[in-house]
């Protein structure tokens, strides 16, 4: 009886190690001393950094080209192509089917750890919006920070138990009325 009864310890032990470890995002070579997104950058830059090809595409309705890496962690990366192929803003993010800690990411931030009120007091020298928008499935009644850092413009989603979930840095301000 005990020897079952500490191989399933053993077992549960080894599958939660597994399921939750952190893993790094393995972006510091994009990242200034500050920990911020050095821009503009290149698809193939950021491809040789995470070692991972990238995936372009063309929106045949709005006439921009993405980009999307998705790493061995389990990180996506997204990114549109801007003017003579220069990246200005970028997405991270994890499948909404994964529960993956994914450190390393620009700020200091960790996706599925940092938590709204960490992020507050990270930000606590910038003006920082905080919303409840309307979201969708996993981040319907989390909350939305919207931060300018110098000249980026960084929204955070967190999901309900406030987790963070998405980052996204731009070096301009995309106007909702312009859409």
């Amino acid at each position: 009886m005990k020897i079952k009864v500490l191989t399933l310890i053993i077992l549960s032990q080894l599958l939660f190690l597994t399921t939750y470890a952190q893993k790094d995002a393995g972006i510091g070579m994009l990242l200034n001393k500050n920990a911020e997104f050095i821009f503009p950058q290149t698809a193939d830059k950021i491809s040789a950094a995470l070692n991972v090809k990238a995936k372009i595409t063309d929106n045949e309705n709005d006439g921009e080209r993405y980009a999307e890496w998705i790493t061995k962690s389990g990180l996506g990366v997204y990114t549109t192509i801007g003017n003579k192929n220069m990246i200005n803003e970028i997405w991270f993010d994890i499948p909404e089917d994964k529960f993956l800690i994914i450190s390393g990411l620009p700020y200091h931030l960790t996706l599925n750890q940092t938590t709204v009120q960490e992020t507050l007091v990270k930000f606590k020298k910038n003006k920082v919006k905080k919303t409840t928008p309307e979201m969708y499935d996993a981040l319907k009644g989390g909350t939305k920070l919207e931060v300018k850092v110098g000249n980026r413009y960084v929204t955070l989603l967190f999901d309900r138990k406030n987790l963070l979930k998405s980052v996204s840095i731009l070096l301009g301000f995309i106007d909702p009325a312009a859409g």
